[in-house]
């Protein structure tokens, strides 16, 4: 009887909690809201679900369009011309910039029109939305048909079609204003550098910068002081710095002032120490963090006080929760599985900086973290915001090392130790996992093995090592090839292959694929990075090599015995990405070493 009444007040509500994609409770909450919301915005239960409780568009959607009979297009943007792409770029143009913001701020796009039936094809991220009856009349559509598009298939083609303008660029732009700061005399003259920079647009290059960086997909923006009154403006992307903007006739101080001015945390007066701060911004409808750090450097000419800025953005939407979106494939996935279901243990990730250990960390978490266990969480400084996770902060009165300490008197289950910075963080991250807890840690060495070594040489003791850690994942970043340009190899280079130590008869039987370079990947020829891995699973035969280790942990010894269990070093572990059409040789051979 619930159930006929409720799929006749609301069809959707009934439909997704059927299939269990949401239960009763959130179910009644969400039909609460949608009673309050009548005489105002009169949302729908399915965009009350993703506005309000976070529910994954596409997933909501997907069975909105079903129930409706929406048509859905699965759209391959590496499959659209450049014709193609041109024709939507017309469609999305032709009333005007008015329209097109509307088309924009309701997620549709007129993906095509067809002359035989004189019909005009909606692509919608929300189908059900009341204003496309209004975009198709004022696009003068006398016909038109609403298909249902993924969310992120649009992001990937209105990225192309019609990337968001950047107002502050506009604004520079608008003025027609040479930013230009100088000065003449060898100290400083704050009062004067003051003035010019509220009287240039210093500012709105700056926040461009900001806006840009994240619409860019960069990890990291650098403001670089060079001589003769030049600032270079980089932004790193898929690893790779790119020069973004020259600021020239400006005095670098003057930028790197501004930067100080937008960020909490900083003393613009301050040119002789290293100073953290932090910005937070609210981009394209998403809050943006950014951690700021700042660095005196020597200059050329004595009269300047240069300073390297750099800005990391850190965008919560790049959390990854799937374990099974990290790249983790065969032994090293299930070794790892296995490893974070234990009760108790240490996970430890390791690599350099930039390699994606606290990716991996965060996701690792999130298939442990449960209402009914405490998690803990000391890193210095925290980047992203987990949650079900009480992270600890960091500040003068509590420093890492006594956050450390103090977490054994706090009734953890699972503890993440941000990094394994010395000998009492070691010892402290490892009594944590002798003692019943889930500790997960990070360090910094080239492999899994090394890790070994590092904590021993930090004189923790072996059979401490060996019987609390339960996996070490060594893991690098290295680029994807862009799906729209790569392009198959016919004809492999043997000389290539011998270089990389690999079959050439054997890798004749593979499809592999080069870099090219389109409009979508901004001419490099690769889109994205992805992580390769070796896991070191500690079996009863590595626990007892490290136990018996005399002077000094046998590295060598080690490796051979993963080697025997399964593991694939970091090399071996990106050739299987090769093979699989995703990277190329030489990416691989760049991004590790030789075993």
């Amino acid at each position: 009887m619930l159930d006929s009444q409720l799929e006749m007040t609301d069809k959707i509500g009934y439909l997704l909690l059927k299939k269990g994609i949401i239960d009763t409770k959130i179910l009644e909450e969400a039909l609460l809201i949608k009673n309050e919301d009548q005489a105002k915005l009169k949302r729908n239960l399915a965009q009350i679900l993703v506005q309000e409780f976070n529910f994954d568009h596409d997933t909501i959607f997907r069975e909105v369009s079903v129930l409706y009979a929406f048509k859905e297009l699965n759209v391959s943007i590496k499959d659209l011309s450049d014709e193609r792409i041109e024709e939507i770029r017309k469609l999305m143009s032709a009333k005007g910039d008015e329209i097109k913001l509307m088309l924009i701020e309701h997620h549709v796009i007129p993906f095509q029109y067809d002359k035989f039936r004189d019909k005009l094809v909606l692509a919608a991220v929300d189908p059900t939305d009341r204003a496309l009856t209004k975009i198709a009349y004022t696009l003068n559509a006398k016909k038109y048909e609403i298909n249902y598009l993924r969310k992120r298939d649009y992001d990937k083609l209105i990225q192309i079609i019609a990337p968001p303008e950047n107002e502050f660029l506009k604004m520079i732009e608008e003025a027609d204003e040479e930013i230009s700061v100088e000065r003449d005399e060898i100290s400083v003259d704050e009062e004067e550098l003051d003035a010019e920079i509220n009287k240039s647009a210093l500012v709105n290059l700056v926040e461009a910068a900001l806006v840009e960086g994240v619409r860019k997909g960069a990890s990291d923006i650098h403001f670089i002081p060079r001589s003769n009154k030049k600032t270079e403006i980089h932004f790193r992307v898929d690893g790779k710095l790119m020069l973004w903007h020259t600021q020239d006739g400006t005095l670098p101080e003057a930028v790197m002032s501004v930067v100080k001015d937008r960020a909490k945390g900083l003393d613009r007066f301050e040119r002789e120490r290293a100073q953290d701060g932090f910005i937070q911004r609210e981009i394209d409808r998403h809050i943006i963090r950014y951690r700021v750090s700042v660095l005196p450097m020597v200059g050329t000419e004595l009269r300047n006080k240069f300073e390297s800025i750099v800005i990391r953005i850190l965008d919560d939407r790049k959390v990854i929760k799937d374990l099974g979106k990290l790249g983790l494939v065969g032994y090293a996935r299930q070794a790892f599985e296995k490893s974070i279901n234990k009760p108790q243990g240490m996970i430890i990730l390791t690599g350099p900086t930039g390699s994606g250990k606290s990716t991996t960390l965060i996701a690792a978490l999130y298939q442990v973290i449960d209402p009914t266990k405490n998690v803990l969480t000391v890193e210095d400084p925290v980047e992203y915001v987990i949650e079900g996770a009480r992270q600890l902060k960091i500040g003068h009165r509590m420093n890492f090392e006594q956050a450390i300490r103090a977490i054994l008197r706090h009734d953890p289950d699972i503890v993440l130790v941000g990094e394994m910075r010395d000998k009492e963080t070691a010892e402290t991250a490892v009594k944590l996992a002798n003692t019943g807890h889930l500790t997960f840690s990070t360090l910094h060495t080239n492999d899994a093995p090394s890790a070994v070594s590092r904590l021993y040489k930090m004189g923790v003791e072996p059979f401490l090592i060996a019987y609390a850690i339960n996996i070490i994942v060594a893991q690098r970043l290295i680029r994807k090839l862009c799906e729209k340009c790569k392009r198959k190899i016919t004809n492999i280079d043997p000389e290539l292959l011998k270089k990389a130590g690999l079959e050439v008869e054997e890798w004749k039987n593979y499809e592999i694929y080069e870099s090219v370079g389109c409009e979508l990947c901004n001419n490099s020829g690769f889109k994205g990075r992805m992580a390769i891995h070796e896991a070191l699973l500690f079996t009863n035969e590595i626990r007892e090599m490290i136990v018996r280790s005399g002077a000094e942990v046998d590295e060598e010894k080690i490796r051979k015995q993963a080697k025997k269990d399964g593991t694939l070093n970091l090399r071996e572990s990106g050739f299987e990405k090769v093979k699989q059409g995703l990277t190329t040789i030489q990416e691989v051979l760049a991004g590790t070493v030789e075993e």
